[in-house]
């Protein structure tokens, strides 16, 4: 199976299944086991652009097809997406990217749509650049180019204006790049900086956080140096922030009531003991299993529980409890760029619904004069500022307090604030709430 077949099926599964694409991606690299690194690269490039451009692309698609993309299978589909992808994005003859996709599709055992994709891409490949909307409709303009849902580019136009909306959308298009947390309890951020400068990675550390480290082109992740020894996890700088925001004191028992995939509770466990809950009994064992990689599960209790409800009552109090709540991840676009197209804006009003019952009863387990930490990875503000500013209306014993130290980090009314811009960084809001003694 050549590359592009490949790339059609993870784009397949992932609009079929609604799996992640990061998911979809690594399970079917692993089955592809004869895959040489240029071919791996091409696959997730190819996924990767068409996921983040497939308004735009989809756009030109149905200007040449006689059905309704909705109508079309789904392989079909995803195999007109990676052929226009490919004629619009990448540096390649054209009659190579139309001829390459068409045969890809009979890999695939789809010879009978074949004559329609090569008659679709074909006339696409007369086409000088993508037709967009005009750009006196620069919200609209905006949305498809840059391929975000028009609603979720007014939004964002509205609170940061059209330069401030095109700066997170652009971001939000160009790839991540991968970004560790070094794990204190094995070594320092320079000594691993010097282990990757001796084996010729091209790493540097991160602006603001002190743990974080960027790789550059570092290939696939379980062979990078140091990953089986446990000696740092991948972890966005943006999230890497949120621990050091919250500014926990070392040996507080703290309790992370939304744990899953475990970041934040192995970041606070290498400075002290963390209950780590979650309602997913799966990614539990996920999250026990990294904790093993990292050396850090004796200092990790594990817990199946719907933070909604009441924790058991010989738990309580903690010291500490981070909520790091469900949300519409719209700070995540650029690693998850296919969340864009499912999140609907009525979508927003349900995650705040859901985290207001979480805050609600997470309130009831810290201790007088402990810390309630709460975050969301998305750039909404009723998932934000409006959230908190709700619960500390109907909790009186609790007021918002930003950490004494906090020259380095990207605050804003005693709150942690980033956006997906230059820096590279996913959007984040997170507060730090105080309970009266």
């Amino acid at each position: 199976m050549n590359a592009r077949a490949l790339a059609i099926r993870v784009l397949e599964r992932v609009q079929v299944s609604d799996a992640f694409l990061n998911a979809a991606l690594d399970s079917e690299l692993r089955r592809a086991r004869r895959l040489d690194a240029r071919d791996s690269a091409l696959v997730t490039e190819l996924c990767y652009g068409a996921a983040r451009r497939q308004m735009a692309l989809d756009g030109a698609l149905a200007r040449f097809s006689a059905k309704q993309l909705e109508r079309l299978e789904p392989r079909v589909l995803c195999a007109l997406r990676v052929g226009a992808y490919q004629l619009f994005y990448m540096r390649m003859p054209k009659r190579a990217a139309v001829a390459e996709t068409v045969e890809a599709l009979k890999q695939l055992k789809m010879s009978r749509a074949a004559g329609f994709a090569n008659a679709i891409l074909r006339k696409l490949s007369q086409l000088e650049e993508l037709p967009l909307p005009p750009s006196s409709d620069s919200v609209a303009h905006l949305a498809v180019r840059e391929s975000h849902p028009l609603w979720l580019v007014a939004r964002w136009t509205n609170r940061y204006g059209e330069e401030g909306a095109e700066a997170m959308l652009l971001a939000n298009n160009r790839p991540p790049r991968l970004t560790l947390r070094v794990n204190s309890t094995k070594l320092g951020r320079e000594a691993l900086l010097e282990k990757f400068a001796a084996a010729r990675i091209d790493a540097q550390a991160t602006s603001v956080s002190l743990a974080g480290i960027a790789l550059a082109a570092p290939g696939k992740v379980q062979d990078v140096l140091g990953y089986a020894e446990g000696l740092w996890q991948v972890q966005d700088e943006a999230a890497q922030l949120v621990v050091a925001y919250a500014s926990i004191p070392d040996g507080a028992r703290v309790l992370d009531a939304c744990a899953a995939p475990g970041g934040k509770s192995f970041h606070l466990a290498e400075r002290t003991r963390v209950l780590a809950s979650d309602i997913h009994a799966g990614k539990l064992r996920k999250l026990e299993a990294e904790a093993q990689r990292l050396g850090l599960r004796e200092r990790l209790e594990l817990l199946g529980h719907d933070a909604r409800l009441p924790f058991p009552e010989q738990l309580a109090p903690f010291d500490a409890v981070l909520v790091d709540a469900p949300c519409s991840g719209l700070g995540t676009l650029h690693r998850h760029p296919e969340l864009r197209y499912r999140r609907k804006e009525g979508d927003i009003a349900r995650f705040v619904e859901l985290q207001r019952a979480i805050l609600t009863s997470c309130a009831h387990v810290v201790a007088p004069g402990g810390l309630l930490v709460y975050s969301v990875c998305t750039t909404e503000p009723e998932e934000g500022e409006e959230q908190v500013q709700e619960f500390l209306r109907t909790h009186a014993a609790f007021r918002l307090e930003a950490p004494a130290q906090a020259d380095r980090l990207p605050i804003a009314k005693g709150c942690l604030h980033t956006l997906p811009g230059e820096r590279g960084w996913d959007g984040f809001f997170a507060a730090r709430l105080r309970r009266a003694g």
